[in-house]
């Protein structure tokens, strides 16, 4: 059975798969599909892209911070990624008096770049397969938890001679549910300037109203600079330091595209499912999203209501509206893209074919009879836990007092074990955290979204994982949830920060037990309880269900030899290529591939805060003054492509046939944002920022010469 699953694998892998689809590991771009892309349209080679010898593309492009991607276009370390990923940053530099979100910032020489602390850049240094390494410690006879801890044990020694005697940073990750375990080895860099951002009226143009939607015209685009030791290594931040000199930067195209022409992203997509069982799929589009959707429509209704009474709270609050936003509206894409495409009925067929024996040149399906067996009996038995876990750790992060609250008691609980000579010194260190937590949230805002909250949770959540709370709630306050919420908040020390501050001032090892009796911490005490209740098997669970996937997607192999099987997203560096096309969303509604700033103009509303159009823009664009980079009075914004993208890919590098730079990846459309799930050739798309519109900001719109002398246009 081994034998032939390797044998058929080998060939699997010489199939083409419809180009546009899959996210590739680069180590392994020339034994499976460098050939296609070549046909595609590629003019490079497998080496151009990953190679561990030479400068090559891969190193050029680096995670950005934790979750967005971002591409090197300098000699200097200047990088360009989307304007939401470095969005939190520009936040944080942005007061009343410097509000660099609403009018954007450029430094017009390196003494005005602004530095980021905490915020990293990552680069891939190298991919090594460790497989054989990982697995010859793994005996057949071993249950699923001694396997784990066999494979954790060996893959800590693999990462530490990895990165001994070096400054780098590794991490194993695991592909195809365990089936193979690559090592990854990164560079990571501390000191990162912002360099350069347009406004949001540019920079976020559309907003959330345009937020997973084509046609778009949106300038999602900013500028960091990585500054290094003057070894060239990565240093803590310093005045002394000088700006990083990359491998390899990007050459910028300005030739622009045509419908049919080969794109290629490289990134770090985060997570995909593209191969879950029909009943797992079922519950996440049927149960937990329609759940989690309305809970973030509740704190999407009311920050949004608080917002437009304060510009101190818009400020305050637009980085995390961004975030609950973005989320919400990708889950209502998915969830009707599971029924448009009827991808959960096609896995039931897809399933019954492995069960029934309608296979060709395939093992016996009693093979994989019982695995589709216990895939069924686990989630039939599992359901009601993996729905509230995931409503509750949503329910939980929908208030920011209940996070502070537990991380507050959590560092008092560290700190009161000290010799009381030192409780001056952990009293300040208390309060500065308060301090912090207080100036960047609105209590109002919680206390106004925990009741809404709380009724959809116990409206969706299994009685069994109930918090105590609900008991209070039915007892103490006659099952009125708001007269509970307001009880919290009259009688918490948290929703007071005089109050606090003055418990901080009386600090002693007595303080703990005042604040774990605190009605905020025993209400996220109750939930933590309850979830517990599914904790002790999760862990076990996620074991069984990495083992029946692993034999279920050996099944898939077997049964499908005409599809090249690529292995989901983990936030490892992927590929991806396409062409650039147009769709047609639904009947007699067709989408052309591209944008133009004439579409900014069509949109414009001076009532709706999306699609305010900034003044000065508006002037160039009224003068058709774009500068050598529109063509016959037009000016490119926005394309769309076949590259199949996810969460993670913000800010990739989208590079033509020859590998220079046309655009930068920022968004799907909402049509394709089932492609977590499934890929749709027809209407699958991912949208990027034309390369002119970004030349054009910096130069026409900025004046930053500065930035431009330093790039590589062609």
């Amino acid at each position: 059975m081994k034998l032939f699953l390797f044998l058929l694998n080998i060939f699997l892998f010489s199939v083409q798969v419809f180009a546009g689809e899959g996210m590739w590991i680069p180590l392994l771009l020339e034994n499976r599909v460098i050939a296609d892309m070549q046909a595609a349209g590629l003019k490079l080679s497998a080496t151009d892209i990953y190679n561990i010898n030479q400068a090559c593309l891969k190193d050029a492009v680096i995670l950005f911070g934790k979750g967005c991607t971002g591409e090197l276009i300098s000699p200097d370390g200047l990088l360009i990624t989307n304007h939401h990923c470095g969005y939190g940053r520009i936040q944080a530099h942005s007061t009343l008096e410097n509000d660099y979100l609403t009018d954007g910032f450029w430094a017009y020489s390196r003494n005005q770049e602004l530095p980021n602390p905490g915020l990293t850049v990552s680069f891939l240094v190298r991919i090594e397969d460790v497989t054989e390494k990982i697995l010859r410690s793994v005996r057949p006879d071993m249950s699923d938890r001694q396997r784990a801890v066999a494979i954790d044990s060996i893959a800590e020694t693999i990462v530490a001679d990895a990165v001994m005697n070096t400054h780098y940073e590794a991490e194993i990750e695991s592909f195809y549910f365990g089936s193979d375990y690559f090592l990854f080895v990164y560079e990571v860099f501390r000191d990162i300037r912002l360099v350069g951002t347009p406004p949001s009226s540019i920079g976020k143009f559309g907003g959330d109203s345009d937020n997973w939607l084509w046609p778009r015209h949106t300038g999602d685009f900013c500028l960091f600079r990585i500054y290094a030791g003057i070894d060239n290594a990565p240093a803590p931040y310093s005045p002394e330091n000088v700006p990083y000199k990359p491998k390899k930067y990007l050459t910028i195209s300005t030739k622009g595209v045509q419908e049919g022409d080969f794109t290629m992203v490289i990134g770090y997509p985060g997570r995909t499912d593209e191969y879950l069982y029909s009943e797992g799929l079922a519950i996440i589009a049927d149960e937990i999203l329609p759940a989690k959707i309305k809970m973030r429509e509740e704190r999407l209704r009311i920050m949004a209501e608080e917002m437009s009474k304060s510009p101190e709270i818009k400020l305050q609050y637009a980085n995390i509206y961004q975030g609950v936003s973005n989320a919400w509206k990708k889950w209502e894409g998915i969830v009707e893209g599971v029924k448009r495409t009827g991808v959960i009925h096609e896995k039931i067929r897809q399933e019954k074919r492995l069960a029934d024996g309608h296979l060709t040149d395939t093992p016996s399906p009693a093979l994989f009879t019982p695995v589709l067996r216990e895939l069924h009996e686990f989630y039939t038995s599992n359901k009601t836990g993996i729905i509230t876990s995931d409503l509750g750790h949503e329910a939980i992060s929908s208030f920011e007092i209940l996070p502070f609250t537990y991380n507050f008691i959590d560092k008092t609980l560290s700190l009161v074990n000290y010799d009381t000579t030192h409780y001056v010194i952990l009293k300040d260190k208390l309060k500065s955290m308060a301090n912090d937590f207080y100036k960047n949230v609105d209590l109002n805002i919680d206390r106004r979204t925990m009741p809404g909250i709380l009724e959809i949770y116990f409206t969706s959540a299994d009685p069994l994982y109930y918090p105590e709370i609900y008991k209070t709630i039915r007892k103490k306050f006659n099952g009125n949830i708001q007269d509970y919420v307001d009880y919290l908040y009259k009688k918490s020390l948290f929703t007071h920060p005089a109050k606090l501050n003055k418990t901080i001032d009386r600090l002693s090892r007595g303080t703990i037990k005042k604040l774990l009796s605190d009605p905020v911490a025993e209400m996220y005490q109750s939930f933590a309880n309850a979830l517990s209740k599914y904790y002790p098997v999760a862990d076990s669970l996620s074991l069984v269900r990495q083992r029946l996937y692993k034999d279920y997607l050996d099944g898939l192999f077997a049964q499908d030899t005409n599809r090249l099987y690529y292995p989901d997203a983990n936030f490892t560096m992927r590929i991806a290529y396409g062409r650039v096309e147009g769709y047609k969303a639904a009947d007699a509604i067709t989408y052309n591939y591209f944008t133009t700033t004439d579409g900014i103009i069509e949109k414009e509303d001076p009532e709706i805060a999306d699609y305010k159009v900034n003044e000065r823009l508006k002037q160039l664009i009224e003068k058709k003054d774009f500068g050598p980079y529109g063509t016959n009075a037009i000016l490119p914004v926005c394309f769309i492509a076949s590259n199949h993208t996810s969460g993670g890919n913000s800010g990739s590098p989208v590079l033509n046939a020859e590998g220079c730079l046309i655009g930068i990846n920022f968004d799907r459309n909402w049509e394709g944002t089932i492609s977590d799930y499934k890929y749709d050739p027809a209407v699958c798309r991912n949208i990027s920022l034309d390369i002119r519109y970004v030349l054009f900001i910096i130069d026409k719109y900025a004046g930053a010469s500065n930035i431009l002398q330093e790039l590589t246009i062609e």
